[in-house]
């Protein structure tokens, strides 16, 4: 860790699709899923609360990415720590684009999905992944930067 410094974000929601699992050119599973927040404002007067969701777009790498490929699915409640990273690049029309994403090293399954069975590995409603590799080095650290422009132009 830096001196003075934290990037550090810990989430539990519910993935909005099934994870996108591919892999680096070295062999490294990569794992992109949405994951959705709640939130309760105020609005519409009168002591009214208007529910509001928050989208997250969410990488992991390594063995916590191929643990996402086996036991994730949409609508499933999960527990991610990890770190924030925003990328930049340039569009087509030359347009400076930015993204954020969250790089998960921790992982946790939370009950299971509304209306969905538990998955193998899932006792008692939670299991936990952890993204490190020999010396305990992030899988992550093998990879070079993304500089690319991401897959998609959503938010999240």
């Amino acid at each position: 860790m830096s001196r003075g410094t934290v990037n550090k974000v810990i989430l539990v929601g519910r993935l909005g699709g099934d994870p996108d699992i591919r892999y680096s050119a070295n062999g490294v599973a990569v794992a992109k899923f949405s994951l959705a927040t709640n939130d309760y404002v105020a609005g519409g007067g009168e002591g009214n609360r208007e529910e509001r969701t928050e989208w997250h777009r969410i990488v992991t790498f390594g063995k916590t990415a191929e643990f996402c490929g086996n036991y994730l699915s949409k609508g499933r409640l999960v527990y991610v720590e990890g770190s924030l990273r925003t990328n930049q690049w340039e569009d087509a029309q030359g347009q400076k684009r930015y993204t954020t994403e969250i790089i998960a090293r921790e992982m946790q399954l939370l009950g299971s999905a509304e209306g969905q069975a538990q998955g193998p590995g899932a006792a008692g409603g939670q299991s936990q992944m952890r993204n490190s590799g020999a010396g305990g080095r992030s899988a992550m650290e093998e990879l070079p930067a993304n500089t690319g422009a991401p897959d998609d132009d959503i938010p999240f």
